[in-house]
């Protein structure tokens, strides 16, 4: 049956403003097009409103309830994780005294606002929803920050033995073990070889137990020297000559890569780089630099970490 429209409508049904509007059915949207994945996106929705009744729970950032970051704050997150930068130049401990760069580093983020925030209740309870949103920022600088090159190690940095008792979890195997269940890796290998040992006792008599919040540049550079080494088996299956890229959550004075570095070089492996989470920065610091390229990683080198010419919480 032909719909009849009034004859001043009629009349003008060459200009679509005067038409009545047709009504369509909406579409859903959704980051999944199956409709499978789509159906486990609201069953996970649906279990984290049962939890947030069972268990309230409040937003990290904002204190809203019913989530542990609510959709507000995890877009705040998003847009301060969506462009990676170069951050080493801002890390004393990676910085030659001649201005070289002896550590290429890719920050996900500038540690503040709701990144600073979410990272840190990360570290001390581990939430799902933060893995998750965290887990994705890492994944986009990893990324980033190896371009094309699938032939790398991603070597994560572990946690001090009284930090994994106190916690129960390694915050960044944690994020990397979530890009690799979630295939946001992309083919790269993930290879746990390093291994924390007490360090020796320095001159000065700092001591070895405790947090590094608080210490001075030269305390923490201190405090980690000789803490780290490579596991025994890792070198019998090929770590001499491997490109490997670590993996950090936090940086600030750089000590900790740098001691993760001395460790992987000992043991034969070509470091071409880090990535961290969040990078702090001090005062003065100028704003940060854009990645150069499609990768900072640089071309293969001799065995030794790599010095390319240019101007964490541990």
């Amino acid at each position: 049956m032909e719909t009849r429209y009034p004859q001043s409508v009629r009349g003008a049904a060459r200009d679509p403003d005067l038409l009545p509007h047709v009504l369509r059915r909406a579409k859903h949207r959704s980051e999944h097009r199956r409709r499978l994945l789509r159906a486990a996106d609201l069953l996970a929705d649906a279990a984290a409103e049962l939890m947030a009744l069972a268990v309230p729970v409040e937003c990290v950032c904002c204190g809203n309830e019913d989530r542990a970051i609510c959709s507000g704050c995890e877009r705040q997150v998003r847009l301060l994780t969506r462009r990676p930068f170069r951050a080493e130049s801002a890390a004393p401990a990676l910085m030659g005294t001649d201005g070289s760069v002896l550590l290429p580093v890719v920050a996900a983020g500038i540690y503040r606002e709701e990144l600073a925030q979410s990272v840190l209740s990360f570290k001390r309870h581990g939430q799902g929803p933060l893995t998750a949103s965290l887990g994705k920022a890492l994944g986009r600088a990893i990324l980033a920050a190896v371009g094309t090159d699938r032939d790398i190690w991603l070597v994560p940095v572990p946690s001090s033995n009284g930090a994994y008792r106190k916690r129960g979890f390694t915050p960044v195997h944690l994020l990397v073990g979530y890009l690799r269940r979630h295939g946001f890796l992309d083919g790269l290998e993930c290879k746990d070889v390093l291994r924390k040992i007490r360090a020796p006792t320095v001159a000065t008599g700092t001591a070895t137990s405790g947090g590094q919040k608080g210490l001075s540049r030269g305390a923490r550079a201190g405090r980690v020297r000789g803490s780290m080494r490579v596991a025994w088996k890792a070198g019998e299956r090929g770590l001499a000559g491997r490109p490997c890229i670590i993996v950090d959550d936090v940086l600030t004075t750089g000590a900790t890569l740098a001691e993760a570095a001395r460790a992987l070089h000992q043991a034969g492996a070509v470091v071409r780089g880090a990535v961290v989470l969040a990078a702090t920065r001090a005062p003065d610091a100028a704003a940060p630099q854009p990645l150069p390229g499609p990768s900072v990683v640089s071309q293969p080198g001799t065995g030794v970490i790599e010095k390319n010419k240019g101007r964490k919480d541990e």
